[in-house]
């Protein structure tokens, strides 16, 4: 039995967006509680070479949006990546599982085999298949951004474990 690029794609990332929405809550009620400056989790990295927590989030939904919208083969909606506080990340987040909810399955029939075309016209420029698009690189992608998220609070303190990180499933 075969498993459909829906089924492997938009649960997955509602489920992951999911817990980063409750995350996220997390760490704003623990920098309330601790008199800490929202901001110091917000553009905490863990390496000065590494994207803020912030940017970490935006770049999850971004991955979670745009995988989908390829595979269903819809335009890809634009964010403006404005987003400072952890208010505004929670919209953001919902707003990404607003357009996961909004994409009907049927449209993934037959992704597995589409071309999909990455940073056309720049030196990036990738080629897949909807299945390798998925599988090695969209997949991968959205777990490193959605990891370091969680990885960049537990590491700030933030009580937050491995139920956390999994969500509801």
């Amino acid at each position: 039995m075969s498993i459909s690029m829906y089924a492997a794609s938009v649960p997955v990332f509602r489920q992951m967006l999911g817990s980063l929405v409750a995350i996220i809550g997390k760490a704003e009620a623990y920098a309330a509680e601790r008199k800490i400056e929202p901001t110091v989790l917000l553009q905490s990295r863990l390496f000065p070479d590494m994207l803020p927590l912030v940017r970490q989030v935006q770049i999850a939904c971004d991955f979670a949006t745009g995988v989908t919208a390829r595979l269903a083969g819809q335009d890809v909606p634009a964010y403006d990546d404005q987003e400072q506080g952890f208010e505004q990340l929670r919209d953001r987040l919902q707003r990404t599982l607003a357009f996961l909810n909004s994409v009907d399955a049927a449209r993934f029939d037959g992704s597995e085999d589409r071309e999909i075309l990455t940073r056309p016209g720049t030196p990036k420029e990738r080629r897949f298949s909807g299945q390798d698009y998925l599988l090695t690189y969209g997949l991968p992608q959205f777990f490193f951004h959605v990891t370091t998220a969680y990885a960049l609070l537990r590491h700030n303190g933030v009580e937050i474990g491995k139920r956390d990180y999994m969500g509801a499933y």
